[in-house]
């Protein structure tokens, strides 16, 4: 089976869970004699290519990327609808001949894609990694940090969360300045759609931003109902959270699948400093400053903290962690993916304090597996892979008094992460992954579909 893999970025120079993830199906994929494609872009903005499409080979699997400098975003609307993509995208299919596509995420690719699966009959599924499909920051939090269930029926919460990123870029005209400056966000979008709808917005900039936020999860919505023939989604949470936005299409509830030596954790030697440690993005919304904050508060001395990240992605969010940490707190760089195990057999706790809803992130899966009890904020998709004093413990959400008192239930308990070591475990692979997506394909070729919810341990 020849199969397309879209993703909207991918290795060596993007190399987060999405990106892990796409490599992950693609190599198994190879290994089952399939022939695997991976479409990638080049977001605008970042260092351009000599061609706009052009291809390399990483690590045994084949590669074309898109060059988005090529495609500049004018308008909120070419972020998830850009027609201009469709003769580089008609050219990059019709030379793979697909058997199968499958989106691991549309960014880069937009909904021209689907508009070219479904017109040129090709059979379609996705992974759902994040909550693209109907928020437009992808995260499910809203423009106070607030969790959010989903855009409001005439989308004025999609609006303050773009006002949010983009602060007064469009909203220069002075009456909209004074205005902007006197009310709080949520009521000035709301004032913004009200404008927009008796079209009394001063400027055609300003209109077009309205609209295409409008527009957007309407869009999405249909292209994913009329072209994926089923969705992919890695916890239930996600799965039930594109339903209630929308989403008819069948869906499967299957757990990401890791590969890691699975031994048991190092003991550690008697009196030595509890090591707690966090790895990932060093970006405001997975909570890194509210870590360092609360581990201000527990007992001096008693605990290391080991912070894994690239401090050049968001230089004041760093200098920010970094003006926070004490002489306990460690700052290391990212490292390579196969320096995982020992990264986390230095570790007694893995924390991931995040304020959005995240989504099976791999390294929570890399800490089970490799018997590393976690801390993790109380969102489903995170709590989903925890046993509550088995292998690890949540707090509230966002909240530093609630992340000191699980922080020192360790401190106060020496032997505890010892004994939770024991119990914490995560078995799926790769293989057993792929061995699942072999099975999805073939079923979406034949148009033998069903839904099923069910997680698989």
């Amino acid at each position: 089976m020849k199969i397309a893999i879209f993703v909207h970025c991918f290795f060596p120079e993007h190399f987060y869970g999405t990106e892990t993830y796409t490599l992950n199906i693609a190599t198994n994929l190879l290994n089952l004699g399939h022939t695997v494609t991976v479409v990638a872009g080049t977001f605008h903005g970042e260092a351009s290519k000599e061609e706009t499409v052009s291809s390399y080979v990483y690590n045994g699997v084949d590669v074309i990327v898109i060059d988005k400098n090529s495609y500049p975003n004018h308008r909120v609307r070419d972020t998830y609808s850009q027609p201009e993509m469709a003769p580089v995208l008609r050219s990059v299919i019709t030379s793979l001949q697909p058997d199968v596509i499958h989106v691991t995420h549309l960014i880069n690719h937009t909904a021209v894609l689907l508009d070219l699966a479904r017109e040129m009959e090709i059979p379609t599924v996705a992974t759902l990694t994040d909550f693209y499909g109907f928020c437009f920051t992808n995260k499910l939090e809203d423009a106070r940090g607030l969790l959010c269930s989903g855009p409001s029926r005439d989308r004025n919460n999609c609006v303050a969360c773009y006002l949010k990123v983009a602060g007064t870029a469009h909203t220069t005209h002075p009456l909209l300045v004074w205005l902007r400056r006197q009310l709080p966000l949520s009521l000035f979008s709301r004032l913004l759609v009200l404008a927009a709808r008796l079209q009394l917005l001063p400027t055609k900039e300003l209109t077009h931003v309205v609209k295409d936020l409008q527009d957007r999860p309407g869009l999405l919505g249909e292209r994913y109902n009329h072209t994926y023939s089923m969705v992919i989604a890695p916890t239930a949470f996600l799965a039930k959270a594109y339903r209630a936005n929308g989403l008819q299409v069948p869906i499967r509830t299957h757990w990401f699948g890791v590969d890691i030596q699975r031994t048991p954790k190092p003991a550690r030697a008697p009196g030595d400093p509890i090591r707690f440690g966090y790895i990932g993005q060093l970006a405001e919304h997975k909570g890194v400053d509210l870590l360092l904050e609360a581990f201000k508060s527990v007992q001096p001395c008693a605990a290391e903290m080991m912070i894994y990240g690239p401090l050049d992605q968001d230089l004041a969010y760093a200098k920010r962690l970094q003006d926070l940490a004490g002489d306990q707190v460690q700052f290391r760089t990212t490292f390579h993916p196969d320096e995982m195990v020992a990264v986390m057999g230095g570790l007694d706790v893995l924390v991931i304090p995040s304020r959005w809803y995240e989504n099976s992130p791999l390294v929570l899966l890399y800490a089970l597996a490799t018997h590393t009890p976690v801390i993790v904020s109380r969102v489903d998709g995170l709590t989903e892979f925890l046993e509550e004093g088995v292998n690890g413990f949540s707090f509230e959400r966002g909240s530093c008094a609630d992340l000191v008192q699980v922080l020192q239930r360790f401190i106060s308990n020496p032997g505890l992460s010892a004994k939770l070591s024991k119990s914490t475990h995560y078995r799926r692979t790769t293989t057993d992954m792929a061995a699942e997506l072999e099975k999805v394909y073939q079923e979406a070729t034949c148009g033998l579909i069903t839904d099923s919810y069910e997680p698989n341990p």
